[in-house]
């Protein structure tokens, strides 16, 4: 009975983990893929911060100008294309190409020494243009919400499109559908199942019978 349980618990586990395997390539690119946001959640963005850009984003959508929002706090976000950390530019052609099969309109991208701007994979100079007149908001990940919001109110403002700054509420829990929900509860439900199938090998290997 035990070794029956067994195996689909493994199989449970192998489900659990592979969405945090899949993204070890770009996980942005997996993230935005169904999502406004990617909020990396070892870039210490505060539930607050991370509300009020998703806040933002959500807005600008409802009133005509779209647009998804990828913050990358470290080398570690870039999952294996590390080579184009602090290349903000390169950076959003490259991630606004991955996205380009499902999603053709704007993309922001902030890093720490700078933003910026691709539409379906493609440079926009105008836009560009706008998130240039920010100051880099380096490395703190408050700082980098913040410029996520800003650069979104702006570049909507520049499209005729007035957004206000959403209130910087005290909210105790990450935004909904952000990246750090997601992987705490993906973290949360391996871990769960994992202990499971130990206990359930040991138990197995108590009660099979000892040969002499």
């Amino acid at each position: 009975m035990a070794r029956r349980l067994v195996l689909p618990l493994v199989a449970a586990v192998a489900v659990a983990l592979a969405p945090a395997a899949v993204a070890d390539g770009d996980p942005a690119s997996d993230y935005l893929l169904g999502q406004a946001t990617f909020v990396p959640p070892d870039a210490g963005v505060p539930p607050a911060y991370a509300n009020q850009l998703v806040a933002a984003v959500r807005e600008a959508k409802a009133r005509g100008y779209t647009i998804r929002v990828a913050l990358i706090g470290s080398r570690y976000d870039m999952g294996s294309v590390t080579v184009l950390y602090e290349k903000p530019k390169q950076y959003a052609r490259f991630l606004g190409t991955e996205l380009s099969l499902i999603y053709k309109q704007r993309l922001l991208v902030v890093m720490p020494n700078g933003l910026a701007v691709s539409r379906n994979g493609k440079a926009t100079p105008r836009e560009q243009a706008v998130v240039d007149r920010l100051p880099p908001p380096g490395r703190s990940g408050a700082a980098l919400a913040s410029a996520g919001t800003k650069a979104v109110l702006r570049l909507a403002a520049d499209a005729g499109v007035v957004v206000r700054e959403p209130p910087l509420a005290s909210a105790g829990r990450s935004a909904p559908g952000s990246s750090a929900t997601r992987d705490r509860i993906v973290i949360a439900v391996a871990a769960l199942v994992a202990a499971a199938v130990a206990a359930l090998v040991v138990l197995y290997r108590r009660r099979r019978p000892v040969r002499t």
